[in-house]
């Protein structure tokens, strides 16, 4: 027979009080113990001694016993100095976004760098006029080889026609 030391639900509906019992694994939550331990009223503030209210010398002799105290009741043992303050438990796995909430995030991104201004030259660096290059250069970069040859023609043509207009 395994035995927990674990909260007992009471109260009523969005008014929660815990009995803090000794009970058989099997039993349902709120339903058959052995012996009540303490209470726990999580409405009242963190700083109030009735709060948590428990039983140490029948604690300990229950652990005494093997009673295991959940995680929740095992909290309170550590705050009372009855046993150890357990380890604070972490999960980054479980902290992470999951798989939607992330795709609407990439959307958000995305959408930001779409809408962001371009970032401005500043005129007192010369580095930064070295390393920019003119919107035409950028604009052949991008094309294909034989969009490149019609814009090398059309600008040959756009030259003659000046030149013709300057005669």
């Amino acid at each position: 027979m395994s035995i927990k030391i674990r909260l007992s639900r009471g109260g009523t509906k969005k008014r929660p009080h815990y009995r803090v019992v000794v009970a058989d694994t099997r039993s349902p939550r709120d339903g058959r113990f052995i012996e009540r331990l303490g209470t726990y009223n999580p409405l009242l503030p963190k700083d109030d001694p009735k709060r948590v209210t428990l039983n140490a010398d029948r604690i300990k002799h229950w652990i005494g016993m093997g009673a295991k105290p959940t995680d929740r009741v095992s909290k309170f043992l550590g705050m009372a100095d009855i046993t150890e303050m357990p380890k604070q438990k972490n999960n980054p796995i479980k902290a992470k976004p999951k798989a939607k909430a992330q795709e609407r995030a990439a959307k958000l991104a995305e959408a930001n760098k779409k809408d962001a201004p371009p970032v401005e030259e500043n005129p007192d660096i010369e580095n930064n006029k070295a390393e920019t290059k003119p919107e035409e250069d950028t604009k052949q970069e991008n094309q294909s080889s034989d969009e490149k040859e019609i814009n090398k023609k059309e600008q040959k043509n756009d030259e003659t026609e000046v030149v013709a207009k300057d005669k």
